[in-house]
């Protein structure tokens, strides 16, 4: 009789690609849409305390970002090789490369959090805050800093449970607290008179309630352990498999949140309303973002297990498969966005100047949203294959390679419209830098596919 885990590798490894990344993709892209969509409605709640509150949370989301992307770094790393390793039949590196993922995450947003608690004031004021928008953003970090390491460790679970192929598990994770946290935040905020502290007070405690529901769902659904006993803090050769494969979702993610703050600090001249349109903008792209980063997630998992099994023409169909299903969806977002434009950012603010700048920056944005198609899969691909400097480079190119120098040329020259054109620009840049790798990764695979039938002739 099979077990669990025989079951789990023949299905990544033979079911139909199509229905498998698809069986995948949908809890990863139901959880991301959730977690976005709380995102955007906390910015609508928070838009009613003032303009001033919108853009104190804009300021803060890069913050949360660098704490989010040690989880990442961990998570992604430990996820990758670990899918590898299964595809091999290793369950006890395996293991070894959860556990250690797991609590090096823990420890690191530990001591960063305890850091960022204790330097808040100069922190907020070196990611672009103006005197007014200090306050606003000191009381609603003060909450989520005190719960980093566990919000950390979400993404540990996550990515390890996605990666065993336990995609409606580690969604289920992700939605409860974000699902809680709709309800939640308004009464804080409103009910209880908390104003700002009591947004992050609400998205605290239901971090926390996330983490809960994930730590009772790996318990008792994986067939990889997470132990302490397998937690080596030296353990330099798995360390070194995790960073090389996580270090790619950091520097991403580094990147990105230092792009925010080069944004915010660059649309500071323009007045809080700039900025508070920025924020806005950056919600709204990032639904369209995270449902396609849901078919790049239902395709990882049998990225790793195939390449981990030799199964390389399984890793190239069906990469071509999520870049297809990516570009589609991506065209006909790009055309809502920039036919709606002035709707959609109606629902977050009706201050004038936010609207004014919020649509010309999403229509911009717009423009080249469809390139990602190629920019963010091909980045999973090389990420989960290997190749980590790859992976980095170009990962990396979008959101701080091409965009930081952009932001902090343009504007000097032309004005807000360089803010608004910068990550078009950026996102073309990052779209022929990532043509050629794309190519170089794509035909080693097959030279390994054309070896593999070689010796099966032999």
């Amino acid at each position: 009789m099979k077990t669990t885990a025989q079951n789990k590798f023949i299905e990544m490894t033979e079911a139909p690609l199509g229905r498998t990344i698809t069986k995948l993709a949908i809890p990863a892209t139901v959880a991301n849409i959730i977690t976005v969509t709380y995102n955007l409605t906390d910015t609508i709640y928070v838009g009613r305390i003032g303009a001033s509150a919108v853009a104190a949370a804009g300021i803060i989301m890069p913050l949360t970002v660098i704490i989010k992307s040690i989880g990442l770094m961990f998570g992604m790393g430990s996820a990758n090789r670990m899918s590898v390793a299964l595809g091999k039949k290793d369950r006890a590196l395996a293991e070894r490369l959860s556990s250690i993922g797991f609590f090096s995450t823990l420890f690191s947003a530990l001591i960063v959090a305890t850091l960022l608690i204790l330097f808040k004031n100069p922190v907020v004021v070196a990611l672009g805050s103006t005197p007014t928008i200090a306050p606003f953003a000191i009381i609603y970090m003060i909450p989520l800093l005190c719960v980093a390491p566990l919000n950390c460790t979400t993404y540990v679970l996550n990515a390890l449970l996605r990666f065993q192929g336990l995609a409606t598990e580690s969604m289920i994770g992700l939605i409860a607290g974000a699902i809680i946290n709709i309800g939640l935040e308004p009464l804080f905020i409103f009910t209880f008179h908390l104003g700002m502290f009591g947004a992050g007070l609400s998205t605290a405690l239901c971090q926390l309630f996330s983490f809960t529901i994930l730590i009772i769902l790996y318990s008792t659904r994986s067939t990889v352990a997470i132990r302490l006993s397998q937690y080596r803090v030296f353990d330099s050769d798995i360390l070194h498999q995790i960073i090389s494969g996580g270090i790619p979702s950091l520097l991403r993610n580094w990147m990105r949140a230092l792009g925010m703050a080069v944004l915010d600090l660059a649309a500071n001249p323009f007045g809080d309303a700039a900025i508070a349109a920025m924020t806005i903008v950056n919600r709204i792209v990032t639904l369209s973002n995270s449902i396609r980063a849901g078919f790049g997630q239902g395709y990882q998992p049998i990225c790793g297990f195939n390449y981990g099994a030799k199964n390389y023409e399984r890793v190239k169909k069906g990469y071509w498969l999520v870049v297809r299903a990516s570009l589609i969806f991506l065209v006909s977002i790009a055309i809502i966005q920039s036919i709606w434009a002035t709707p959609i950012i109606k629902i977050f603010q009706d201050n004038s100047a936010v609207v004014y700048y919020g649509v010309q920056t999403l229509r911009c944005q717009s423009l080249s949203l469809p390139l990602t198609a190629i920019i963010v899969n091909f980045n999973m691909l090389s990420q989960t294959l290997g190749y980590t400097f790859i992976s980095s480079f170009v990962g990396s190119g979008r959101r701080g390679i091409f965009l930081i120098p952009i932001l902090l040329i343009l504007p000097h020259f032309i004005g807000f419209t360089g803010v608004m054109i910068a990550q078009p620009l950026a996102d073309t840049c990052a779209f022929l830098l990532a043509l050629p790798y794309q190519q170089y990764i794509l035909k080693r695979l097959m030279k390994g596919l054309a070896g593999k039938s070689l010796k099966q002739k032999r």
